[in-house]
């Protein structure tokens, strides 16, 4: 079982059920010596699945304010090669977004074969900030559980590995990280009373994220709840979990570049051949 827990939804699950805090009985340097062995594996795979060009992955990153979004992208992805990882953050839709459906703008970000794409936050803000803040009525965002699984259905069959990421913290955890952040001149950027307003709904996202990773896990697309009170291990269990998932895949992309170079080499020496006699 790994650093992560990973959701399949075949059983109904709580969140006070995780533990936020979790290490494992890690030490945080344990930890950080586990994710770089798994940093320098997730380097290879990417290579090999940009090379292969047969897959593509779609890691997408959900959590409260503080959770740790931009921190995981920092340390996971940032050791990968930006040509074939590139991260896509969803903002407040534009009013040419909200124009569309509300899968039209994720659709366009969503990565070609050989390329990992990130997303910071997602489709799930569609039944989490527009369920908690009624910014759609409910008859609405109900539906859109069964379209976002049509969705994500859509796109592993054609060949995208997903992966979701609910960064799980705690309220206590939040408020001690939004303090620092008043304390922090090189953070301060990031300050904004809406962070502090959005703790009052607390319970409404707590019961809008379960329905989400209830409805919404699927053996295709699975969630993983990761322990984020512990930033470190937080990290680990990112990338394990898409070390995992990568792995399987490593034989079949082997196999794919050795044809690929067989059928170079040949027609190189066929090359060579129909020049030898003219030179």
């Amino acid at each position: 079982m790994g650093y992560a827990h990973r959701l399949k939804g075949k059983h109904k699950i709580r969140l006070k059920d995780f533990d936020p805090a979790e290490d494992a009985g890690l030490k945080p340097k344990e930890a950080e010596q586990k994710t770089a062995r798994l940093l320098e594996e997730l380097v290879e795979l990417q290579e090999l699945l940009y090379a292969a060009r047969q897959q593509s992955v779609l890691a997408i990153l959900q959590g409260r304010d503080t959770s740790g979004k931009d921190g995981t992208i920092r340390h996971v992805a940032g050791p990968l090669d930006s040509q074939g990882c590139t991260v896509a953050s969803f903002k407040v839709p534009t009013e040419g977004e909200f124009a569309h459906d509300f899968l039209w703008r994720v659709h366009a970000r969503t990565p070609p074969k050989g390329n990992i794409q990130i997303f910071n936050r997602s489709h799930y803000e569609d039944v989490l900030a527009a369920r908690v803040h009624q910014l759609v009525p409910k008859k609405v965002w109900r539906r859109r559980y069964e379209q976002i699984n049509a969705f994500e259905r859509l796109l592993t069959d054609s060949s995208t590995i997903i992966l979701k990421f609910y960064l799980h913290i705690s309220k206590e955890e939040q408020e001690k990280r939004l303090l620092k952040r008043e304390r922090d001149d090189v953070k301060a950027w990031k300050l904004s009373v809406g962070d502090w307003k959005e703790r009052e709904y607390w319970d409404d996202y707590t019961g809008a994220y379960e329905d989400a990773l209830n409805r919404c896990a699927t053996e295709y697309a699975p969630w993983f709840v990761v322990p984020a009170d512990k930033k470190w291990f937080r990290n680990l269990a990112v990338a394990e979990a898409l070390r995992d998932a990568l792995m399987p895949y490593r034989e079949g992309w082997m196999e794919r570049l050795g044809a690929v170079g067989r059928e170079a080499r040949e027609e190189i020496e066929e090359y060579r051949r129909g020049h030898s006699h003219t030179s």
